[in-house]
C-alpha cells in the first residue's frame, strides 16, 4: 500500500480508503490510486487487513454436500445478505464425513472469520460448541442445545405431515417413507411421517435411505424386490428432492408409471424439482430466506453483541406438481402396527 501511495502521490490512508470502497475519496484521486495499483500489480490482502484492523469482513460457510442444490440455494441467500452487509464468504465442504468436516471447520477458523455458518453438518455437537468459542456460529438445517449457537430450521415434522396428508387426500393408503439416514433433518421428517400415518389409521413403513439419488434408487429397488407388485406402496415420501429423483428413476426402469402406479413426493423444493421434465411434487423450504436469517443471526452476534441464542423455525408449504395423483386402483388400507 505504501508503494501504491508513493506512485499515486497520495497518503497510505487514502489508498486504504480506496481499497475499502469508501465514498469519501474524490474521483480524481480514486482513479490515480487504481492506476498505480494496476501498474504495480497490487490487490488488497483480506487476511492481513483483518489482522491489522482486528476486524474481519470474512464469513465462513461449510456445506454438507455440494451435489445437493438445496445447499446452493441457501448459500445464495447467505451471499446476497453478506454482500449487502459488506462481508465476503469463504466456502468449503466436508463431503458428509465427520472427519472431513472437522478438518474443513478447522481450516475456516484459521482465517479468523467474523462468523461461521454450518449447513446441515454431521459434526459432533462438541466440535460445533468448540468452534463457537472462537467465532459466532449459526446452524442451518440442524438443531442445537448450545446457548452459543444459533439455528435456522424448517419444521420438518409439519412438512412430512403435509406430504402424507396430500397423498391420503388423493386416496393413497400404502405410503412408505425413504428416510434420510443420519442426516440432521431426517429425524424430524421421520417423526412427522409416522405421526401423520398413525393419525390416519395407517401403518408406517420407513425404508432406510440417505439424501442422495443413488440411495433413492437403491431404496426403491429394495421395495420392488421385497414385495409382490400388488403389495407395493402406492405413495412414497422421499427424504429430499435428490432422493426422490433417484427413486423415480428406479421405478420407471422397472416399468412403473409415476404417478400412475406410484406417486412420489420430495422435500426441499429445489430448482431440480421445478424442472419441467421432473415436475416433482415436494415440500418447500424457503432456502434464500433461511440463508438471510442465518446471516442476520451472525451479524447480531458480531455487531450487536447478542449472547442469547435465536431459534428460527420456518413453516414449510406443499408444492403440488406432476408426480402425485390418485392411485391406479383402490388400495385396501394398510393398517396395523408399524412395519
Amino acid at each position: 500500500m505504501e508503494d501504491v501511495a508513493a506512485l499515486a502521490g497520495v497518503s497510505r490512508a487514502l489508498v486504504s480508503l480506496v481499497m475499502r470502497g469508501s465514498p469519501k475519496v474524490s474521483a480524481h484521486r480514486r482513479d490515480a490510486v487504481r492506476r498505480a495499483a494496476a501498474e504495480l500489480g497490487y490487490s488488497p490482502h483480506v487476511m492481513a487487513r483483518s489482522l491489522a484492523s482486528r476486524t474481519s469482513t470474512v464469513l465462513g460457510v461449510l456445506v454438507s454436500d455440494l451435489r445437493n442444490a438445496y445447499f446452493a440455494e441457501v448459500v445464495e441467500g447467505l451471499d446476497a445478505a453478506a454482500r449487502a452487509a459488506g462481508f465476503d464468504l469463504i466456502l468449503t465442504t466436508g463431503g458428509r464425513s465427520p472427519a472431513r468436516e472437522r478438518a474443513a471447520l478447522e481450516n475456516l477458523l484459521s482465517f479468523r472469520p467474523a462468523g461461521i455458518a454450518l449447513l446441515s453438518p454431521v459434526l459432533p455437537a462438541a466440535a460445533i460448541a468448540g468452534a463457537a468459542r472462537q467465532s459466532p456460529v449459526v446452524l442451518v438445517s440442524r438443531t442445537s442445545r448450545s446457548s452459543t449457537v444459533d439455528t435456522v430450521n424448517d419444521d420438518g415434522q409439519a412438512g412430512a405431515a403435509l406430504a402424507v396428508d396430500h397423498l391420503v387426500s388423493l386416496g393413497h393408503r400404502r405410503i412408505a417413507h425413504l428416510d434420510g439416514g443420519g442426516a440432521a433433518t431426517a429425524g424430524a421428517r421421520r417423526r412427522g411421517y409416522r405421526a401423520a400415518m398413525l393419525r390416519h389409521g395407517l401403518r408406517p413403513r420407513v425404508v432406510p435411505s440417505e439424501h442422495t439419488d443413488t440411495a433413492g434408487e437403491k431404496a426403491a429397488r429394495e421395495l420392488l424386490d421385497s414385495r409382490a407388485r400388488t403389495e407395493l406402496p402406492t405413495g412414497l415420501l422421499a427424504g429430499n428432492d435428490v432422493n426422490a429423483v433417484g427413486a423415480i428413476s428406479a421405478l420407471e426402469e422397472a416399468g412403473l408409471r409415476v404417478p400412475g402406479d406410484v406417486s412420489v413426493v420430495g422435500y426441499d423444493n429445489t430448482s431440480l424439482a421445478a424442472l419441467r421434465h421432473v415436475s416433482l411434487t415436494t415440500v418447500d423450504q424457503p432456502r434464500s430466506e433461511m440463508g438471510r436469517l442465518a446471516l442476520d443471526a451472525l451479524l447480531e452476534r458480531v455487531r450487536g453483541g447478542r449472547t442469547e441464542p435465536v431459534r428460527h423455525l420456518l413453516h414449510p408449504a406443499l408444492v403440488v406438481r406432476a408426480t402425485t395423483g390418485a392411485p391406479a386402483f383402490s388400495a385396501a388400507p394398510d393398517r396395523g402396527g408399524e412395519a
